[in-house]
């Protein structure tokens, strides 16, 4: 490579991730444990926040980040999947990592790679665990005071469970990924449960009945306190801490992060009054996101299963008390995903357009409209996001004034805003998926 790194660069570099993502997701902690001990443990170098939960687990984390920056901390952020750029992921200060840098990584760490696999083949570090890695040695070398990792699939097996937190959080849990994780509440997560560490606490959102006993049992084997946010808080959402994301389900999610917060040791200096600057100042994209463009009123929105087609549901009640039906764009990986956000979308839609994410998961537009309910009767349109965003400034679904809500796939809003929102450069599709 040269000394000052090419585009030409950054394209072998993302040539070899994409051939360890072909390679599929890897399960088990004892793969990471020795890549990451060849790496020298950098995971050991700060206090980490280890954030699990099928619904809310990225927001969280993000909110647990933005009140240790608002106490004027060093953070550390990992969080998966991206939305646009793989730097996405890993975030010191909220500073994605650059093109040169993960050059840099990658020279680095793919030597050892194939040191530590030199025996057995099936000992490469998956993409997942590549990435991990590259998140432990940034924080670590950027001297971060505290960082926050976010689960990438379930908790007990993931690759992240390396970490001993000081706190562990799980925000919710619900049926998603039950082929990897199990096919009922209990055991989604008794495998979620697998992130509590003995003696440390652990901070639970609000959780179906069986579930919550399963994570009480571990954390009382474990002598881990207990720390709910439905105790703290109660049933009342109103008296919740409020955040600048929207919708009861942010809420929850500061609920969480406050917790967290109050539950770390008084030389954080994490005050009440740094806690609410920090919730008021939180920035992640697509998650009931508003903006404008081309004449409409455009939300972005990253519900993708059963419990976010809940969610949904809540934010478009409050949406359709103040404004007429809205335009409602949609793309989903998995007819197990689709089907509980459409019949969510068609009891508020005027219009739908049915999109195909491009991800080898990704349900068909013939998939999408056989799952609408046949009690729909507004317009239906296959489309693609270059047809209803063809630049910068551009929408063509719907009509002027109207509001058009994006959502569904992660990976669908992702492309959106590699199109309406070029300065965050051109979309790492092929990277994306976990």
């Amino acid at each position: 490579m040269s000394p000052h790194p090419t585009a030409a660069d950054y394209a072998a570099v993302q040539d070899y991730l994409f051939s360890l993502k072909a390679r599929g997701v890897k399960f088990g902690i004892d793969r990471m444990s020795d890549w990451a001990g060849a790496l020298g443990h950098p995971e050991r170098a700060m206090p980490v926040i280890h954030v699990a939960g099928t619904n809310g687990k990225g927001s969280t984390a993000v909110m647990i980040e933005a009140v240790l920056r608002a106490a004027g901390w060093r953070t550390g952020l990992y969080t998966s999947p991206h939305l646009v750029r793989l730097g996405e992921r890993v975030q010191v200060n909220r500073r994605m990592l650059t093109e040169a840098e993960i050059i840099a990584y990658a020279n680095e760490l793919r030597p050892v790679a194939e040191q530590v696999s030199r025996f057995n083949p099936d000992d490469q570090p998956s993409f997942f665990e590549f990435m991990t890695a590259m998140a432990f040695l940034q924080f670590a070398r950027q001297k971060c005071d505290v960082a926050v990792i976010e689960v990438g699939m379930g908790g007990r097996l993931d690759a992240t469970n390396v970490v001993l937190p000081e706190i562990s959080v799980i925000t919710s849990i619900s049926l998603d990924h039950t082929a990897e994780l199990g096919d009922t509440p209990e055991k989604i997560a008794a495998e979620k449960a697998g992130i509590i560490k003995p003696g440390r606490p652990v901070v639970i959102g609000r959780l179906p009945a069986g579930a919550e006993r399963v994570i009480r049992q571990v954390a009382c084997e474990r002598g881990s306190r207990v720390i709910s946010v439905v105790e703290e808080f109660g049933a009342d959402v109103a008296r919740y801490p409020t955040t600048n994301l929207e919708g009861d389900y942010q809420r929850w999610n500061a609920a969480t992060a406050t917790l967290v917060a109050r539950a770390l040791p008084a030389r954080w200096k994490l005050t009440d009054a740094t806690i609410s600057r920090g919730l008021l100042g939180v920035d992640w994209p697509g998650r009931w996101q508003r903006l404008s463009l081309g004449g409409r009123k455009l939300i972005l929105d990253t519900s993708h299963n059963p419990e976010g087609a809940a969610v949904l549901q809540q934010n478009f009640e409050g949406l359709t008390k103040a404004e007429p039906a809205p335009v409602v764009v949609v793309g989903v990986l998995g007819a197990a995903r689709a089907r509980p956000l459409l019949e969510v979308i068609a009891q508020y839609a005027r219009e739908i357009y049915l999109l195909v994410p491009n991800q080898a998961r990704a349900c068909s537009r013939e998939e999408l409209e056989a799952l609408l309910p046949p009690t729909f009767s507004g317009r239906v349109v296959r489309s693609t996001v270059a047809e209803l965003f063809p630049s910068a400034q551009a929408c063509t679904a719907g009509n002027f004034g109207d509001t058009v809500v994006v959502t569904g796939s992660v990976y669908l809003i992702g492309e959106v805003l590699e199109r309406i929102a070029p300065e965050r450069g051109a979309g790492e599709g092929k990277l994306q998926d976990f």
